[in-house]
C-alpha cells in the first residue's frame, strides 16, 4: 500500500478515536480538582510514572510469560488429544462426553481448586490459563483432522506409510488451517483468562507477591484507589491483545500461503 493511499485510511481510523478523547477530556475539565475521575491528562501522566518505575513493563512481562508457558500447555495437550479424536471415531466417542462436560465450566470456577492444589501464585494463574487456553485448540483441532480428505490418509496407508508419518505429513499439514486458528483464538482467551486469575489470586493472598497485570491493577483498585493507573493498565491490555491477535495472523498468513 502506497503512502497516499495509507494517510486517507489512517486518518479515518483515527478520527472517532480522537473526537471521543476530546470529548472525554473536556468532561473531566469541568470536574473539580480533587475529584478521582480519570481523564486522559491523568492518564497519560500515570502512564509515564508507571513506565519510568518499571513497575509496567516488569508487571507486564511477568503476565506474558504465564500466558506464553500456559498457552504452550494447551497448545500441546489441545493437539495431542484433538489428533487422535478427530481421525478415530471410537476415540471421539469416548472422549467428547468428557470434553463437553468441561467446556463449559468457566476458568475462574475452578480457582478454589487451583489455589488448594497449587497455592496462590504463578502455578494457579498457569493452571487457570491452560485450562481456558485448552479447548479453543482441542475443538478446532478435532474439527480440522476430521475434514482432512480421506483420500490422501487412504492413498498414503496403500503405499504402506506408517501412522505417525502419516499423522506427521498428510493429517496435521491438512488441518493446520483449523489448528492455527485455535491457537489464535487460544491465545485471546489465555491472555484474558491472565487478568482474570491474576486479579483474583491478587484478592485471595491480599495483594499477594504473584505480581503480573492484573495483580496491579488490584492494588490500584484495593489499595492505592488509583483509576487513572487502573486505566492505563486496560488500556496496555487491550493494546497486547490487539499485537498477539496481529502476530498470529501474520503468522497464519506466512505459514499456510496455500489456504485460499
Amino acid at each position: 500500500m502506497n503512502r497516499q493511499a495509507l494517510l486517507p485510511r489512517l486518518a479515518q481510523a483515527l478520527a472517532l478515536p480522537l473526537v471521543l478523547l476530546l470529548a472525554w477530556q473536556a468532561w473531566a475539565m469541568t470536574l473539580p480538582p480533587e475529584s478521582p475521575a480519570p481523564a486522559p491528562a491523568r492518564v497519560v501522566a500515570a502512564a509515564i510514572t508507571l513506565v519510568a518505575s518499571g513497575d509496567l513493563p516488569m508487571a507486564l512481562v511477568q503476565s506474558l510469560g504465564r500466558v506464553l508457558a500456559g498457552f504452550a500447555i494447551a497448545l500441546v495437550l489441545g493437539v495431542a488429544i484433538g489428533a487422535p479424536m478427530g481421525s478415530s471415531r471410537r476415540v471421539r466417542e469416548n472422549l467428547d462426553p468428557i470434553v463437553e462436560s468441561f467446556r463449559p465450566i468457566a476458568p475462574m470456577a475452578i480457582l478454589p481448586i487451583a489455589i488448594l492444589w497449587f497455592g496462590t501464585g504463578t502455578p494457579s494463574a498457569l493452571a487457570i490459563v491452560a485450562y481456558a487456553a485448552f479447548f479453543p485448540v482441542l475443538v478446532n483441532t478435532v474439527h480440522g483432522v476430521s475434514r482432512v480428505e480421506r483420500r490422501l490418509v487412504q492413498a498414503a496407508q496403500t503405499m504402506g506409510v506408517p501412522r505417525l508419518t502419516i499423522l506427521r505429513h498428510v493429517v496435521l499439514p491438512g488441518a493446520a488451517p483449523s489448528i492455527l486458528l485455535g491457537a489464535r483464538l487460544s491465545m485471546g482467551v489465555a491472555w484474558t483468562a491472565i487478568i482474570a486469575a491474576e486479579l483474583a489470586v491478587g484478592a485471595k493472598s491480599g495483594g499477594g507477591t504473584s505480581g503480573g497485570i492484573g495483580q496491579m491493577m488490584f492494588i490500584f483498585y484495593s489499595y492505592s484507589v488509583d483509576l487513572n493507573a487502573i486505566v492505563v493498565c486496560m488500556v496496555v491490555v487491550g493494546l497486547v491483545a490487539l499485537l498477539i491477535d496481529r502476530i498470529f495472523r501474520a503468522v497464519e498468513a506466512r505459514v499456510i500461503r496455500w489456504k485460499d
